[in-house]
């Protein structure tokens, strides 16, 4: 009788802690392993040596083939190193990745670096002040183009450079023709000018100093 309650203990097996730690980790590892073999190699293959290493029934095999076992603290030692050089040799490769990206990405950024460089000294500050002026005087107080240029050089207005003011002419966004108009339209309004007396008044070198065709521009939509 004790025989055979000797014989059905040995027929089940026993669950622990440890087993199912086994086979919880093992399953992971070889699944690691597996995904890890076609980016990592290296990796991949530690970690499928670490399964095998888990694994209950890799272990059963080896010891039924070759009659050999590994004690639960050779295993737990096993364990430990293969976890470090895992972690040795992921760390590495994460370094080349980061290493690889920098240098791949330095040189466009050194280039874009550069180029904001040289927009932001190709220009002179003298230049770039005259410019918000012009944009001032134009879109604020509607004058012309003239106009703007002769208080930009003027000993009584700015006294910026010609070489400044020219080039905030040439660069400042402006609607002349809406400029010529609503000059017009303001001296038509508090001044009661007429039509011919205002556009005498855009073009006169001692007013406004709008062109001809600015001038007839603001004339012909006086009325709009």
């Amino acid at each position: 009788m004790n025989n055979e309650e000797q014989n059905q203990s040995k027929a089940h097996t026993k669950i622990t802690i440890g087993l199912v730690l086994s086979w919880g980790l093992g399953v992971l590892a070889a699944i690691s392993g597996v995904t890890l073999l076609f980016s990592q190699l290296l990796t991949g293959i530690l970690m499928l040596l670490l399964a095998a290493v888990l694994l209950p029934p890799v272990n059963k095999f080896v010891a039924d083939k070759f009659h050999f076992s590994i004690s639960g603290g050779l295993k737990f030692v096993m364990v430990i190193i293969l976890l470090g050089i895992i972690g040795a040799t992921m760390s590495t490769d994460s370094n080349s990745n980061s290493n690889s990206n920098i240098n791949t990405g330095t040189t466009p950024s050194t280039e874009q670096a550069s180029e904001v460089k040289t927009e932001d000294t190709s220009v002179p500050k003298e230049y770039k002040s005259a410019l918000n002026k012009a944009a001032s005087y134009a879109n604020t107080m509607h004058m012309s183009k003239r106009g703007v240029y002769d208080q930009l050089v003027s000993d009584y207005g700015e006294k910026f450079s010609a070489e400044a003011a020219q080039y905030a002419i040439d660069n400042v966004k402006a609607d002349w023709n809406a400029n010529a108009l609503a000059k017009a339209k303001n001296y038509q309004n508090t001044m009661n000018m007429s039509p011919a007396a205002i556009h005498d008044q855009l073009t006169s070198e001692y007013g406004e100093k709008f062109t001809q065709a600015e001038a007839d521009y603001a004339i012909q939509h006086l009325n709009d």
